[in-house]
């Protein structure tokens, strides 16, 4: 009796997975097309037309009159209604983009309607890249996805150990690049190593430093969750020195300021990458 129990379960789960590798792709799709990164489709949909290029740009709409222009990989599909289902309305594919984007750490930029087609633009920073997507969905069966995806800039230049100290001796703190998280983690990334090692250098060369490690985030997200954010990443750092390098914890002390100490506009990429920071205070 058990092994007939074990045998349809194992059937089970196998109808399981073809289900879910169905609802990804289609017989109908069109040749050598797939979903776009990060997303998969409204369910019962397949590929009509799909275009790639390794390099284009497109014009995202963020703001009444406003637009930005967004260089990269790009991915355009075009997605048909199956004969046979009810079609969802264009809000109702927007709405699944939106909270598909918010699930993996993205954010709205922008929506609006224009002539009953509902407009969404999303963003999502994933492993040390920006994806931006834009969603035109009507209630006619159809909808289009844009997806622009833009390599970050990886700082690969490090303060050393004499700058950090000679920027706290004459001013009081530094502002180190280099130390990375996954967006909305608070793990350090191994490419921290650098950074980190110059920081060790710094405080072994005057053994009575004792600094403040303070977290700071852009503005996107919410207020509360950035605040804890930088605190968590903080502490990271300080348990990174103290357990990894031996620093002693009397003389590090984790501090979060959220998006409150901005050193460049949130209004632009390149402020919010200069926002996302870890800053060493002397005590």
């Amino acid at each position: 009796m058990r092994k007939h129990i074990l045998v349809i379960t194992f059937i089970f789960l196998l109808m399981n997975i073809w289900s879910f590798a169905v609802a990804v792709s289609d017989p109908q799709d069109a040749s050598g097309s797939k979903d776009p990164a990060l997303f998969s489709r409204m369910s019962g949909f397949h590929i009509y037309q799909y275009t790639v290029k390794d390099f284009d740009r497109f014009e995202f709409p963020t703001g009444t009159d406003k637009k930005e222009n967004v260089e990269g990989n790009y991915t355009k599909a075009i997605y048909y209604a199956n004969e046979g289902i009810t079609n969802p309305s264009g809000i109702q594919i927007a709405l699944n983009y939106i909270n598909a984007a918010k699930a993996v750490g993205g954010v709205l930029v922008y929506e609006f309607e224009d002539g009953g087609t509902q407009y969404v633009i999303v963003k999502v920073e994933k492993d040390d890249k920006e994806f931006w997507a834009q969603i035109e969905a009507a209630d006619n069966g159809m909808y289009t996805i844009h997806v622009v995806e833009k390599q970050l800039m990886k700082q690969v230049v490090v303060a050393n150990a004499e700058a950090m100290s000679g920027s706290i001796k004459d001013i009081g703190r530094v502002s180190v690049y280099g130390i990375y998280f996954d967006t909305g983690k608070a793990d350090l990334k191994p490419e921290s190593e650098q950074a980190m090692t110059e920081i060790v250098k710094m405080l072994k060369a005057d053994p009575n430093l004792k600094i403040y490690v303070v977290g700071h985030t852009d503005n996107t997200g919410q207020f509360a969750a950035n605040v804890k954010l930088s605190m968590d990443r903080a502490v990271s750092v300080v348990n990174s020195l103290t357990i990894k390098y031996g620093i002693a914890a009397a003389r590090l002390t984790p501090f979060g300021c959220g998006p409150v100490a901005p050193v460049a506009s949130n209004k632009t990429d390149d402020g919010k990458a200069k926002n996302r920071r870890v800053e060493l205070v002397s005590q």
